[in-house]
């Protein structure tokens, strides 16, 4: 889960591409009775720059399951978000920092996850809820 990008620069390898697979936190999924199921397939591509910077095109994939947020039937849920950060050798308010000599992708796959997650999770796309009338 790490780009060494110091053995990437003296190897010449400018650009490339990375997959791995991730154990999410138990308590990253914020959608209440749900979870995210099993390993969160991470790819991506990265692009070392003149000013020490590493563009990152960073791609999660996931499934959530667990009660639907309006009738409480099983439900389920398959996530991919695709996101862009910079890391950068110096601090700044806007980026992602890394120490020049490789970074750890933990805190951008981790804030995928929660920027990507649905607000509620849905049994069907047209669920009305619960029926509440006796017939």
């Amino acid at each position: 889960m790490e780009i060494e990008v110091r053995k990437l620069l003296a190897l010449k390898k400018y650009e490339g591409e990375f997959t791995f697979d991730y154990d999410p936190p138990a308590d990253v999924c914020l959608i209440p009775l749900c979870r995210i199921e099993g390993k969160v397939k991470v790819c991506g591509k990265y692009v070392l720059c003149d000013d020490d910077s590493v563009e990152v095109t960073l791609t999660v994939e996931y499934k959530i399951v667990g009660q639907c947020s309006y009738c409480l039937k099983d439900a389920q849920k398959d996530v991919t978000f695709t996101s862009e950060i910079l890391y950068v050798a110096e601090e700044d308010d806007e980026n992602y920092i890394y120490d020049g000599i490789k970074i750890n992708l933990k805190s951008a796959v981790d804030d995928a996850i929660l920027i990507s997650q649905p607000h509620i999770l849905l049994c069907r796309e047209d669920c009305e809820g619960i029926d509440v009338t006796n017939n």
